[in-house]
């Protein structure tokens, strides 16, 4: 095995080298898709819960508050396990991966719901008037003067968010989904005396993907920023 001592530490690289490509597979097949998978059901929550907290029908605010505190004021990982072993107790059989899915999606649909109705609470109320003025509707204004403007502004925050959820799906590997940090642990499992070198590759994959990930949430920024006024 290649090793270099750096410092008085050695370094297995011919391990790292053989880890490399098999995590960083893992992570292309399973952890990303996991995140956009999530994250786009978690933005339709988000979008449905926003709207029905600014909505004048009091109870259907009460019942969607109380959803965002409960998901807000809980670990994740606590969330994941309740999902993973709710649906047992009803005898019903739900692979780790999608119970996975579920408690991301309802995570994300709580954190991203706030980030949407700040978002359309920042447009200007003159804009609800330009609508209306025009003749529109309560509705179209909504969808055809508003959300558009809150979504630029929604862009960062929920970008910012979605970076995080890469790096959440490791807390996956406890309910045993094969994820990129579950093939991280397996290889870990089988070479204990380099168990530091292991977790810190991963951790350096980890941070590629959202260095690539933030390049793109920069582009599209500079792309929304064509369509503002200045």
């Amino acid at each position: 095995m290649l090793q270099n001592n750096i410092l008085g530490v050695v370094i297995p690289w011919d391990l790292l080298q053989q880890s490399f490509w098999p995590m960083v597979m893992q992570g292309i097949y399973y952890t990303i898709p996991l995140a956009i998978i999530a994250f786009i059901i978690g933005l339709f929550i988000a979008l449905v819960t926003a709207l029905a907290r600014m909505s004048k029908i009091k109870a259907l605010r009460w019942i969607f508050s109380i959803y965002v505190s409960a998901v807000r004021g809980t670990p994740l990982f606590v969330q994941l396990f309740i999902i993973f072993y709710f649906f047992p107790t009803f005898n019903i059989t739900l692979d780790p991966y999608p119970s996975a899915i579920i408690a991301f999606s309802l995570n994300v649909g709580a954190y991203a719901s706030e980030i949407i109705r700040a978002s359309v609470l920042s447009v200007p109320k003159g804009q609800w008037e330009a609508g209306y003025s025009i003749g529109m509707t309560h509705r179209k204004t909504l969808v055809r003067v508003i959300l558009p403007q809150a979504v630029r502004v929604s862009i960062p925050p929920l970008s910012n968010s979605f970076i995080s959820l890469v790096k959440d799906t490791s807390l996956a590997s406890q309910i045993l989904v094969a994820e990129m940090f579950r093939k991280s642990q397996e290889i870990a499992a089988a070479n204990l005396d380099q168990i530091l070198f292991i977790y810190m590759e991963a951790a350096l994959i980890y941070w590629v993907f959202c260095f690539i990930l933030s390049l793109v949430q920069h582009q599209i920024e500079k792309r929304l920023d064509r369509y503002v006024a200045r």
